[in-house]
């Protein structure tokens, strides 16, 4: 990976961050949830992107509709960074769901219940 795509990557990720929580949220009230940009992934020729989305809700229901919104409004999110990136070309954008930060939620919890159970 050049220094340039890794740049544009960390750019990526920090702008859509903030896209979405700034402006989707106040274009779409049943956004609900943590939403995370772990990571980006620009294509070289700057055409396509991977966004990897972690979604943290009350529950699943509520985290899969929160990841709909997202992959409905990709192109809201295209056009707001069109705005804000200085670049003649803004990647299609695909929502793809990372399930890290559940994964590591219920890994503490269940370390904490060990936890317990040992004292």
């Amino acid at each position: 990976m050049t220094k340039r795509t890794e740049r544009l990557d960390s750019e990526y990720r920090r702008e859509i961050s903030a896209i979405v929580a700034g402006a989707l949220k106040d274009r779409e009230p049943r956004l609900s949830g943590i939403v995370s940009i772990t990571e980006a992934d620009v294509a070289p020729d700057l055409k396509t992107a991977k966004i990897y989305v972690s979604v943290y809700a009350q529950d699943d229901a509520a985290a899969d509709g929160t990841f709909a919104l997202l992959q409905e409004n990709a192109g809201f999110i295209r056009r707001e960074l069109a705005r804000v990136m200085r670049q003649r070309t803004v990647p299609v954008l695909t929502f793809i769901r990372d399930g890290s930060m559940e994964y590591g939620s219920k890994m503490d919890g269940l370390l904490a219940k060990l936890h317990r159970e040992e004292q």
